[in-house]
């Protein structure tokens, strides 16, 4: 009888919806996947944009692993039940919730089940910004070291403890009633394993080390002296966090419970890894290689590097998002960058264009309820992908329109998440094609002011990798960036390359392999598209590039004057 292959499963749990893949272990073939949509999510429940709010319910996360976990099983008989043997997670980051003393989240215990402070706070919300100011005044004025160094030396909104310092703040009944916080990358393997009791966490490294200001040469977190210089609030919650060791995501934190492997048909044999940020696993599974930059394109980017630790632990990036030895592929050096809106600022333009199509076409009376639904609907789902060809079509010029990029405030370099967006050189001939061109320019400006970053610091990169739905999806998108870095980009043929990440840690995990690399090597799909730049576009937009930096220095003046003038109005 032939040898049925080792089975994995990868879980990516993305901003709006959670994909589960089942993987062959021998070749990284794709056996089938399943994709499911947060429901109270999609209602937009716990959330206020107008506010930068973005709050997630824990069932929507437990709903959707449940449902995609027995969809891409269900087909499968005993036997190739009973092959799988791991699943590892991959999470938005820095995504945390406040939990009680037994490890359950807060928004599933009672009186807090439609409290927004209860929920998972998502990786860009952005309530925090005050907070995080605080954290980088303090860490460079405290009197001690500046804990922030690892990353990047700047403290972000998005990131735990900014997030975990508002929200004690302004919600009393939370204050009272968190005993600690777990990022949804840890708390998924712990829910899987029975291992939620803040006693029992085991913290992946790939989120304590670039969102918690968590390193070795600390011996772990920063102390609590620390913190209570901060603010006294945060008094007694490093002790509670159980952080002191981090594990890799090679690491099994334990088995499936008995309560999980019936309810997913699956064997409590099953081994569950160490979770990790989804753009790490992302890059993992996109065959990232040493000095490669790995760009993960959906909503945001998260740029990802690796190098061996030996060649570069003297050496800090400003204004990057952490270096942590062991974060992405355990022995070398993660560095992690980003974008905070890339494919969110295309899907900004399309919401601006969709507006009469909403709220004047969908009251006409002029045509029948479902020839309008279909007329809808069709129109939407063709403004992007029309929009790319007609701009694809416009003359690249030297003068005209440019954009900035900071829709969501800036990720990297240097975050700072209360920038704001522009349109700059409008005139009555700036027609829709051309304003999209200059929002996908600003995009790409953006991707290259962050390899300047890294090639400036002295890391230097020798390849550009891409993944995700945009990089899949976009020629002009993809051409655009290759034209603007000058380098040749190479898009991951997988259509789900995070959960295939995920996947060669599983394997990993289970011991089917004795490291990622070799995982990485066996299980991944290789590249289906190269961009190469084209050499009179190069020219052009190295002269855009400079006035996108000229037009975003200015606005970010304009930012700390008004920053300036509020304080001195507050005194």
């Amino acid at each position: 009888m032939e040898e049925i292959s080792k089975l994995v499963i990868g879980v990516d749990f993305g901003t709006d919806s959670v994909r589960s893949v089942l993987i062959d272990a021998s070749n990284g073939k794709e056996l089938t996947h399943a994709v499911h949509e947060y429901e109270m999510w999609k209602a937009g429940k716990f959330c206020n944009p107008s506010k930068n709010q973005f709050r997630q319910h824990p069932l929507d996360y437990v709903e959707g692993l449940t449902a995609t976990i027995k969809s891409i099983v269900s087909h499968l008989n005993e036997q190739e039940r009973q092959n799988i043997v791991s699943i590892s997670v991959d999470t938005t980051g820095s995504t945390i919730v406040a939990i009680d003393e037994v490890g359950v989240p807060l928004a599933m215990t009672p009186d807090f089940e439609e409290n927004p402070h209860a929920m998972f706070i998502l990786w860009k919300d952005h309530t925090a910004t005050k907070e995080a100011d605080e954290i980088n005044h303090t860490a460079k004025n405290w009197g001690g070291e500046d804990y922030t160094k690892y990353e990047g030396g700047v403290y972000s909104s998005e990131w735990f403890w900014a997030k975990i310092l508002r929200t004690l703040r302004v919600d009393d009944q939370v204050r009272e009633k968190a005993y600690s916080w777990v990022e949804h990358c840890d708390w998924i393997p712990a829910l899987l394993t029975g291992t939620t009791h803040p006693s029992q966490l085991k913290r992946g490294r790939c989120s304590a080390g670039h969102k918690a200001m968590w390193h070795e040469t600390f011996g772990g977190l920063p102390p609590e002296d620390f913190f209570i210089a901060l603010d006294p609030i945060l008094a007694g919650i490093r002790a509670r966090l159980n952080m002191q060791k981090t594990y890799t995501a090679d690491t099994a934190v334990g088995t499936l419970t008995s309560q999980w492997a019936a309810t997913l048909g699956l064997s409590t044999n099953v081994k569950i890894g160490i979770g990790a940020f989804d753009c790490h696993m992302g890059a993992v599974g996109g065959e990232i290689q040493p000095y490669e930059l790995c760009k993960v394109m959906g909503t945001s980017t998260c740029d990802i590097l690796v190098a061996p630790s030996e060649e570069v632990k003297d050496k800090l990036v400003k204004g990057i998002c952490g270096q942590v030895d062991g974060s992405v592929i355990p022995g070398m050096e993660g560095m992690e960058a980003g974008q905070s809106a890339f494919g969110d600022v295309y899907a900004w333009f399309k919401e601006i264009l969709a507006w009469p199509i909403n709220t004047i076409l969908n009251n006409s009376q002029l045509i029948d309820e479902k020839i309008k639904a279909a007329l809808i609907e069709e129109t939407l789902d063709n403004i992007i992908p029309k929009l790319n060809i007609a701009a694809a079509a416009t003359p690249l010029e030297v003068k005209g329109e440019v954009a900035i990029d900071w829709l969501n405030g800036r990720r990297t370099p240097d975050a700072n998440q209360l920038l704001k967006g522009a349109i700059t050189g409008l005139n009555l001939g700036s027609d829709t094609p051309k304003i999209f061109r200059s929002l996908v320019e600003a995009t790409a400006f953006g991707a290259k002011a962050i390899v300047d970053r890294f090639v400036d610091e002295g890391i230097e990169i020798r390849k550009i990798i891409t993944l995700g739905g945009v990089a899949k999806k976009s020629p002009f998108v993809m051409q655009t960036m290759a034209d603007v870095l000058n380098m040749p980009i190479k898009v991951v043929s997988s259509e789900q390359t995070c959960a295939l990440g995920a996947a060669m840690f599983a394997a990993t995990v289970a011991g089917i392999y004795p490291n990622v690399e070799t995982a990485q090597q066996a299980m991944g799909n290789g590249f289906d598209k190269e961009y190469i730049p084209i050499a009179e576009n190069v020219k052009k937009y190295a002269v855009l590039y400079k006035r996108y930096q000229k037009i975003g220095g200015f606005l970010e003046g304009l930012t700390k004057n008004k920053i300036s003038n509020l304080e001195r109005l507050k005194v």
